[in-house]
């Protein structure tokens, strides 16, 4: 037996003069199955492409995302890492690949595997929860376990204050956190590092906007207690970068 949702679509394809109702609206097959969130799109996003420079070091730092699918299900790809100008050394860098799914009209729940390039391979299952809060808010929520059982996660939030419409401030705050000691990437458990920031973009086109920022950055808790010997303090660093999508 036929599905119902196939046998009513394909009887608004056969009979498209039924199609409309007195008040002529559309009702094809293609405009329900649009509302119905089965339209398939894609978007490539580098919210961050830019250049940190900190007490004459200068490193280059990443974050991407490309999606394919509707307004309910997507295929999502992800990003994000740093790594030095002066001489080829990657601090960290990651990339993901999730199923996405919208709960709600402003949030997204996600769930898949993770990939971490550096500072040590490690491959994760992760979880995460991304949209937007009260007051617009961009909110981005992750969690994942690596084959080594041990569990980290990372919240970021950020928001776009138009100054005018093609200039926007864009005040930025991000921490990670471990659910237990990771000697062999100098994490102790808790919170692991803080970052928060702003940048100013100027929109030449809503697709196109380059920027200049600061940021300032440092691990705390036991971490810091762990990379005091030596690894990078953090501190307050200068930006320059460009965000694109198409």
């Amino acid at each position: 037996m036929r599905a119902p949702a196939t046998l009513i679509a394909a009887m608004l394809i056969a009979t498209p003069a039924a199609a409309q109702d007195g008040m002529g609206h559309d009702h094809t097959a293609a405009t329900h199955l649009n509302q119905m969130g089965g339209r398939t799109v894609w978007k490539v996003m580098a919210d961050r492409m830019e250049v940190k420079t900190r007490e004459g070091r200068e490193d280059f730092v990443w974050e991407g995302a490309a999606w394919w699918g509707g307004d309910y299900n997507r295929l999502w790809f992800e990003t994000e890492g740093e790594t030095g100008l002066e001489r080829v050394e990657t601090g960290e860098a990651s990339v993901e690949l999730a199923y996405s799914r919208a709960v709600s009209a402003f949030f997204d729940v996600q769930a898949g595997a993770r990939y971490d390039l550096a500072p040590e391979g490690r491959t994760a299952a992760m979880v995460g929860l991304q949209g937007l809060a009260p007051y617009w808010f961009e909110v981005d929520l992750e969690a994942w376990m690596d084959t080594e059982g041990d569990v980290r996660g990372a919240m970021e939030v950020e928001y776009d204050l138009l100054l005018t419409q093609s200039l926007v401030l864009q005040p930025r705050a991000e921490a990670e956190i471990a659910a237990q000691d990771i000697p062999e990437l100098g994490l102790g458990a808790g919170f692991t590092e803080i970052s928060i920031g702003a940048r100013l973009r100027y929109d030449i086109r809503r697709e196109f906007g380059p920027y200049v920022g600061v940021e300032w950055s440092r691990p705390v808790g036991e971490t810091a207690q762990i990379r005091a010997a030596g690894e990078d303090p953090g501190g307050v660093a200068a930006l320059a970068g460009v965000r694109v999508w198409f």
